[in-house]
């Protein structure tokens, strides 16, 4: 990788692909979502969670049963509308300058840099083109996300919200699976707060967050579907 600073002006020209695949990361049964994603994931994907090496709790979004399989890729465009941030970044990054502001790089080595049918990155008259804007924001989620995912997360685990749960999809004469080592959210749990934990959740989003996450597992049914035409196939 070579990250390079973004100028308006040695890069005025520049343009990336918008592309999928394997090479940038996408073909992964599990990638990881932060709650002010929730909103939009939860529309068309199942949330779930899981547990670190180092005890912390992080969010993912499951696209599919087996290890490197994201059945929600069509060649090298997703199918649902909704891409976790941490894709639609695309080959930039996002670090600060001397002054403290956020600066975007980008990788140079990255396949879908300089193509001629990439998007353009400026303006003619040297603002951020509509795709920069959408990266730049993607990147902006992912910083402001790391920065709070982990205590969100502890405190859903500290309300009781969180269970560990073995999903187990049966596609009968193609077989089955076992996902085990996940966390959902405990629907009789959130449906029984009351008192000072419901209003503290409400008053600071989790409750919305934790309802979202849990109407997501409604999406299995759309996973499951999906598995199915890719066994017949």
């Amino acid at each position: 990788m070579t990250f390079t600073t973004l100028d308006n002006v040695d890069h005025a020209d520049l343009r990336v692909a918008v592309r999928a695949g394997p090479a940038f990361g996408d073909h992964a049964n599990l990638l990881p979502v932060f709650p002010i994603e929730f909103e939009e994931a939860q529309r068309e994907l199942p949330i779930v969670f899981r547990r670190g090496d180092d005890g912390g709790i992080r969010a993912y979004v499951l696209l599919g049963l087996d290890r490197g399989e994201n059945l929600f890729l069509d060649g090298d465009r997703w199918t649902t509308r909704f891409v976790p941030a941490i894709q639609r970044r695309g080959p930039f990054a996002l670090t600060r300058g001397e002054d403290g502001e956020a600066v975007v790089q980008v990788d140079c080595d990255d396949p879908r840099v300089g193509v001629a049918d990439g998007l353009p990155l400026f303006r003619d008259h040297g603002g951020d083109a509509l795709y920069l804007e959408h990266v730049r924001t993607a990147l902006m989620l992912l910083a402001d996300g790391a920065q709070s995912e982990r205590a969100i997360h502890a405190d859903l685990e500290a309300a009781g919200l969180l269970r560990g749960v073995t999903l187990r999809v049966d596609l009968g004469d193609a077989g089955g699976y076992e996902l085990t080592d996940l966390l959902t959210i405990d629907q009789a749990a959130l449906a029984a707060l009351s008192g000072a934990t419901l209003e503290r959740l409400h008053a600071n989003g989790l409750l919305r967050a934790a309802t979202m996450a849990a109407a997501s597992l409604g999406n299995m049914e759309r996973l499951i579907e999906l598995k199915t035409i890719r066994a017949a196939a």
